[in-house]
Order: C-alpha cells, then structure tokens, then sequence
C-alpha cells in the first residue's frame, strides 16, 4: 500500500483530507504543534480499519523536514502522495501589514511547499510514481482588498504547482492544485469570532 504525508493534517481541511486518504492510503499524519490533536485522527482511521502515524513536521525548518521523511522511509519505505495543507495566515492592509508576517507567510505557505516538495521527490522519481497535491485557496482567482499576503503566495504557489507539473510529468509524478472555498473549520470560526466582536454584527 501507498505512504500519503499530510502536512498540517491535525485539523482543519487536512484533517478531511487524512481520513478520506485513510481509506486507501497509510496516512502520515504531520503536525507542528497540535500532536493530540493528529492522534486522535490516526485514531479514527485506525478504527475505520485504516493504517496511520503521526509525525512532527515544521515545514519551515529543513531540519525538521528531513528528520520527518527519515521516519516515514523508515516505517513506510517512502512518501508517495505528499498534500502540501500547511500554511498560516496573517492578512492585513498595506499601511498595517508587518514585514515578518509577510516573511513568515511567505516562509510557511511558499517556501515551505518547495522544501517538502523537493525532499518527497526522490523516493517518487526512483519509484517512477507520485503525486503532490497543493491546497491552496479560491483567494487565488478572487481577489480581496486586507488580503494581499493571502492573494500574493497562495498565488504563487498555484504558479509553482504548474511548473512543478511540467518538470515532473515524464517522472510519473502528477502535480494538482485544488482551490477550496470557505470551509467550516476552526480558524474559519475564529475568523468569524473575531470579525463579530471587532463590528458587533453576529453571525449567527
């Protein structure tokens, strides 16, 4: 059976993504800071007759990155699917936007796509087989004033996909960007939290 790595897969999308995967995948659970939370996701696809594990991975330390890899080649042989979900975001207006929230964006979302994606790629290429899967957002074609670090990388990252897919092809290591719209998770919530004790308009 095929190894799917999961960044930021403890919640959120990623965690939807792990579980749908868990049905035909060994899922790797990857995590920075919420490791109870990636357990109890190994957890559910274990009960579902699944195989999991969890594992720490900071994709903006190369260290970090090439620690997790070891551990799955260890355990599984390799990454075959690699879904590149993590990311952060800190959104403002260019008269408030911070330099290192726009370098920390660009070192998580970016920078952070390229690292793991560099470091799958040599298990895929040697097995002639891959797949990277890049989530993004619809925030790429629907641009919104406050938004510009998110309009800006996850652009970017939707132009490095298609690049990546052209050198990779001939590899046998597909390339996809998937766009989801609003979704109902945690920091979708919070988001909405926030809006409504900053305006006083509820959204309920």
């Amino acid at each position: 059976m095929k190894t799917a790595l999961v960044t930021g897969g403890s919640r959120g999308i990623g965690k939807g993504i792990a579980l749908e995967l868990g049905k035909s995948f060994n899922v790797v659970v990857g995590y920075s800071s919420s490791k109870d939370s990636g357990e109890e996701v190994v957890e559910e696809i274990v009960k579902s007759g699944g195989t999991a594990s969890t594992v720490e991975i900071n994709v903006t330390n190369i260290e970090s990155i090439e620690k997790a890899f070891t551990a799955i080649e260890k355990e599984y042989g390799g990454v075959d699917v690699l879904v590149n979900n993590a990311g952060i975001t800190k959104d403002n207006i260019l008269p408030r936007l911070k330099e290192d929230d726009w370098n920390d964006v660009i070192d998580t979302n970016l920078s952070g796509s390229f690292r793991t994606s560099q470091r799958a790629i040599k298990h895929m290429m040697k097995s002639k087989w891959g797949r990277i899967i890049n989530i993004i957002s619809t925030s790429v074609r629907q641009v919104i004033a406050g938004l510009g670090v998110s309009n800006t990388i996850r652009g970017s990252v939707a132009q490095w996909g298609k690049s990546l897919a052209l050198e990779l092809g001939e590899f046998g290591i597909t390339v996809n960007n998937v766009l989801p719209g609003y979704t109902a998770t945690s920091r979708l919530k919070d988001l909405a939290k926030t809006k409504s004790e900053s305006t006083g308009i509820s959204e309920e």
